[in-house]
């Protein structure tokens, strides 16, 4: 089950539906503006 800290909602929320999706689907814990960043890179990288 993925998990988004609350410090980071503001950013998350503002992405495009699809690539949150995604995110949600990759099952990651995102604390951090460098969790966020490191699993964009990688749905960038699978593209």
């Amino acid at each position: 089950m993925s998990y988004v800290d609350p410090k980071l909602a503001d950013k998350f929320e503002s992405l495009p539906i699809e690539l949150k999706n995604t995110i949600l689907e990759k099952n990651v814990k995102l604390y951090t503006m460098q969790d966020l960043i490191h699993c964009l890179e990688e749905i960038a990288e699978d593209e």
